[in-house]
């Protein structure tokens, strides 16, 4: 039986069709199809539309990404084009790390001790 996944939901807040707001949505698709396949929900912000939205959240700049779920909550501003900038950044390529850190230690433990 495979582990369970965790969910990430993610809202991007943007302002209208900048070049920065299509160029963060474009890496965020990027990165999320590549590396959270299936494992994420994403909602785009147009704080132009929706101010109320971006006061509520307390956002300041766009585009800003936040992540909401699992905890706790990220944000990270700026056009998102450095991949392993925005994947540390929101903890996610840390939460990676660590699995992947877990899974190689579980196959260690069960080999016998090099002599």
């Amino acid at each position: 039986m495979s582990p369970l996944k965790k969910i990430y939901i993610l809202k991007l807040y943007v302002a209208g069709n900048t070049p920065n707001s299509v160029r963060a949505l474009k890496m965020l698709n990027n990165i999320l199809e590549t590396e959270f396949k299936g494992v994420y929900a994403l909602k785009v912000i147009d704080v132009l539309k929706n101010p109320q939205l971006a006061e509520e959240d307390k956002i300041l700049a766009t585009p800003t990404l936040a992540k909401i779920l699992p905890p706790p909550v990220r944000k990270i501003i700026g056009d998102l084009s450095d991949r392993e900038r925005v994947l540390i950044g929101l903890d996610l390529l840390y939460d990676e790390l660590q699995e992947e850190e877990a899974q190689q230690e579980e196959v260690q433990d069960g080999e016998p001790p090099e002599t």
